[in-house]
């Protein structure tokens, strides 16, 4: 760790020196001219939260005037804190927690106690879009965060996640004129560089361009940890007129080489290790190459009448050699460890187009959504699982790349392991009475969930899924007074069905023969219903919602009507209720919060033969919290300090509940100064995320068994941007 403090502050002098030249070279300016340009500096580097966004099909709206919790993080916070992926963004978030995927370094976010895979983080409205596993944040102008179901908003994610709330991210564009180099260092020893250009032109500035690029390389705080990331992106817009025209494309490239899986438990919960500990393996590599955009075009045929549509498309490729590690025993750190080898590449298009209407008669008003929306996915894969391999959680021995066990599909060229298509049309009124005082919305969104299995050996066709489903929603605003409403909400998710397999072991390890076996189970809904309220009064806005989801699990239990077969069905229920209390905005000149409480109630309900009813779900924990501040020093205009505190509380790790992780929190710190070279603005930044470098289970969420993630260590950022 002192080779992280003394590369941090190699670092900090380095940018200090160059503070130090601005005072001679901006002598041309005049005080107030000076002055001008720092106070323009400070508020675009300004980190914010926008309450309101895209509402899916019902466009782009401030939170007041929809029936749900929706708010967008700017991508100044994204500049600011040099995340090094979405996760780090949705950190600041007080309603969500990150962790990985089984036996990947995909970013898996928990809302609302449920989870949402990264393959359904929507990009422009639209699903299959954004990079799978990992996304670099440096592209995007804004992530957007809407909390509960949305199948209807947006239509069902085509992973089967996203139950619990769902992420939306926006590309940037030329909404100024802007020219920008930012250069950056993250301990261990990890470096980058970026730059920012947009440019408005024509007549009638009617036509916009922005370019930004930007390459990070070296190791991080995590020991022996390697990262990558090479990512390009542009977007040429058109606006003029009735008119409205946007392609976005983007390029990125990332690799991550022994890199820290998630820890595998049975029955205890082991010691957590030193925090930049790693107990993966050199040869574990994952590399994903993405070609990703859209395009969308809009047209006003009226003053109140607008037809939009929408089109995008992903090439991803991945090349991925896992390191698995699962704990025998919690004293010595006796561990057996795995390696598995999975390429993939998918192709993917998505479309949507409606026709969003508003009229407005008799002192009510209609705003009309009709539409429809589609999209396919084409997931090509293979793997090869090695042997099994002694390790230790304390004291990783490095071995070789075991040999292989058993694999499936074609590892040189892989072949459609799946086929996906979701498809849905939509349609929606939102009523508005006493000036839009009160609004209410009522919807439906028929859906079509198809999908095809292959075969791992050859190829062929195994399974095959049509199931249709409604998915309503209703949902009210009520406006008292000016910067406050209430609102509720009735809205659904929608999952596909799993697949009864042909057995199931019982309790003794006994094969018993399922009597639906091979039954594809009908796409399952999730309900929510919530209430909450908005108040937003100045350059300060609070929030707070009541929730409740039932979402229905499956499981084998006894054929009643032949007790030697098992049957297979939606017989389960884990019920997730819970507070949200959000804050944020300027209650003072200077000083701006992030901030927000969110407690949870997960509740296993309905369970197999009864056992683990009523236990606390695994992962989810009852508390969380955040924390953000930043306060521009009123004695020093140029400076301002930055400080987080995230929080969460006690979490079951398994559905016995016999296993609990222990809260923890953790602190950040920055500083953030502007100052003037050649009259130009360049703003330093310098961060320390997980000040104690405190060792802690994060999460203990997962999809497949008991598995443990570590929080990351203590990591110094530091960067230096200039606008020109």
């Amino acid at each position: 760790m002192n080779r992280n403090i003394r590369a941090a502050l190699q670092a900090a002098s380095a940018l200090a020196a160059i503070v130090a030249t601005a005072p001679a070279q901006a002598q041309e300016a005049t005080t107030e001219e000076r002055d001008s340009i720092i106070v323009t500096a400070q508020q675009f580097n300004q980190t914010t939260v926008v309450r309101g966004g895209s509402v899916g099909i019902l466009g782009d709206k401030p939170a007041s005037d929809v029936p749900f919790n929706v708010r967008s993080y700017n991508e100044a916070l994204i500049l600011n804190q040099q995340p090094d992926s979405l996760g780090e963004v949705l950190e600041n978030d007080p309603t969500i927690r990150t962790t990985l995927g089984f036996g990947i370094a995909g970013e898996v976010f928990v809302i609302r106690g449920f989870e949402l895979a990264s393959d359904d983080v929507g990009f422009e409205g639209l699903y299959g879009i954004t990079p799978r596993q990992l996304v670099a944040p440096e592209l995007f102008s804004s992530v957007q965060v809407i909390n509960g179901a949305s199948a209807f908003l947006n239509g069902a994610a085509p992973g089967g996640s996203g139950i619990g709330g769902s992420v939306n991210l926006v590309a940037k564009k030329a909404e100024r004129m802007l020219s920008r180099a930012t250069v950056g260092y993250t301990s261990d020893a990890h470096f980058s560089g970026a730059f920012d250009i947009a440019r408005r032109f024509g007549a009638n500035d009617e036509w916009g361009l922005r370019i930004n690029g930007s390459a990070r390389r070296g190791d991080i705080a995590i020991d022996d940890e390697f990262h990558s990331s090479y990512v390009l992106g542009g977007t040429l817009d058109y606006d003029s007129g009735p008119l409205r025209m946007a392609l976005n494309v983007n390029y990125q490239r990332l690799r991550q080489s022994n890199w820290r899986p998630k820890v595998g438990i049975n029955t205890f919960i082991p010691r957590v290790p030193e925090a930049d500990a790693n107990y993966s393996q050199p040869w574990s590599l994952i590399k994903t190459r993405d070609i990703f955009g859209a395009f969308s075009i809009e047209y006003d045929l009226a003053e109140n009448a607008l037809l939009y549509a929408r089109v995008g498309a992903r090439d991803g490729r991945e090349d991925q050699v896992t390191s698995s590690i699962t704990v025998l025993d919690p004293v010595t750190g006796a561990s057996t460890g795995s390696a598995s080898y999975v390429p993939r590449t998918d192709n993917n298009e998505s479309a949507t187009a409606g026709l969003r209407v508003k009229l407005v008669g008799a002192g009510i008003s209609h705003e009309v959504n009709l539409g429809g929306q589609i999209s396919w996915q084409v997931n090509r894969n293979a793997y090869d699982f090695s042997t099994p391999f002694p390790t230790n959680l304390y004291d990783t021995p490095t071995v070789a790349l075991p040999p292989s066990n058993f694999a499936g599909g074609d590892l040189d060229d892989p072949f459609p392991i799946g086929r996906t298509r979701v498809a849905s049309v939509f349609a929606s009124d939102t009523i508005g009475f006493w000036d839009d005082r009160v609004l209410i919305t009522g919807g439906l969104r028929l859906q079509q969930i198809k999908t095809k299995s292959f075969s791992y050996s050859d190829g062929s066709l195994q399974n095959a899924y049509q199931k249709d489903a409604v998915t309503p929603v209703v949902g009210m605003v009520v406006k008292p007074a000016q910067g406050l409403s209430f609102y509720a909400n009735r809205i659904e998710g929608l999952a596909p069905g799993s697949t009864a397999s042909a057995s199931v072991a019982d309790a003794l390890g006994n094969d018993i023969p399922v009597s639906n076996a091979g039954e594809v189970l009908p796409p399952t809904k999730s309900v929510q219903y919530e209430v909450g309220g908005k108040l937003s009064f100045g350059r300060f806005n609070a929030g707070i919602a009541v929730f409740q989801i039932d979402r229905p699990s499956a499981f084998y239990r006894v054929d009643a009507s032949n007790p030697s077969f098992a049957e297979y069905g939606n017989f389960g229920e884990q019920r997730n209720r819970g507070l949200e209390l959000t804050v944020d905005g300027e209650p003072t000149e200077g000083l701006r919060i992030i901030a927000g409480l969110s407690l949870i109630d997960a509740e296993l309900r309905r369970t197999a033969g009864g056992v683990d009813e009523g236990n606390d779900a695994p992962g989810v924990p009852e508390v969380l919290a955040n924390a953000n501040v930043e306060w521009d020093l009123p004695f020093l205009r140029q400076l301002t300090v930055t400080g987080r505190v995230v929080y969460t509380g006690e979490q079951a790790a398994n559905r016995a509940n016999t296993l609990t992780l222990e809260d923890w929190t953790r602190f950040d710190l920055g500083l953030r100064y502007v100052a003037l070279v050649a009259n130009r603005p360049l703003t330093l930044r310098f961060n320390v995320d997980n000040v104690a470098n405190k060792r802690y289970w994060a999460s203990a969420f997962s999809s497949f068994g008991t598995q443990l993630l570590q929080g990351t260590p203590r990591t110094f950022k530091a960067s230096a941007s200039i606008d020109f």
